[in-house]
């Protein structure tokens, strides 16, 4: 399922596959001149530390001991871990995804959840960085805090996406920068 479903797993082994992962992204990054500079958890993971307390509290238990950032949901159960962990938080929103009312991703299987318009992809992360919010499924506007935005790679027209939002958030002004 690559990261696409939820795993039960033992948060002893939870910690010790993300250690690993950490190391082995490290090693690979090392090779070609790079470095790790924050973790991010993949697909399901990622959406079940929003909510699991056993395995947020796992994934934020690996990257203390990594000594990296968390990238993560803002108001996410990780996020909450993590701050009273001392791990550091980067918030990210997500441009080609919808949201419901309570702030979380709609389900991929949700019809509406993956947006493949460009210009509607754009025109969205420009009005989240205004305005610090998003328009959920049912039309309400609730806030987010977001120091990073994830646009995914594997959407059909991703690279065209990314330099509709890259022009976009240019022209609006916005300073584009890696973190």
């Amino acid at each position: 399922g690559f990261g696409r479903r939820f795993m039960a797993v033992e948060t002893d082994d939870l910690i010790a596959d993300v250690l690993f992962q950490i190391g082995a992204l490290t090693a690979i990054a090392r090779s070609v001149g790079g470095r790790v500079d924050y973790v991010k958890p993949h697909g399901a993971l990622y959406n079940a530390i929003v909510t699991h307390e056993q395995q947020a509290r796992a994934v934020v238990a690996a990257v203390a001991q990594a000594e990296l950032p968390l990238l993560c949901l803002p108001g996410s159960l990780a996020q909450r871990y993590a701050a009273e962990a001392g791990v550091p938080v980067i918030t990210e929103a997500f441009a080609d995804r919808a949201y419901t009312a309570a702030g979380a991703l709609v389900p991929r299987g949700t019809p509406g959840a993956v947006l493949t318009d460009a210009d509607t992809i754009a025109e969205r992360v420009v009005d989240l960085v205004r305005t610090g919010s998003v328009l959920t499924v049912d039309g309400d506007r609730i806030p987010v805090h977001a120091d990073s935005i994830c646009l995914h790679g594997d959407t059909p027209g991703a690279v065209g996406h990314a330099r509709a939002v890259r022009a976009a958030l240019q022209q609006a002004g916005v300073i584009v920068r890696a973190r």
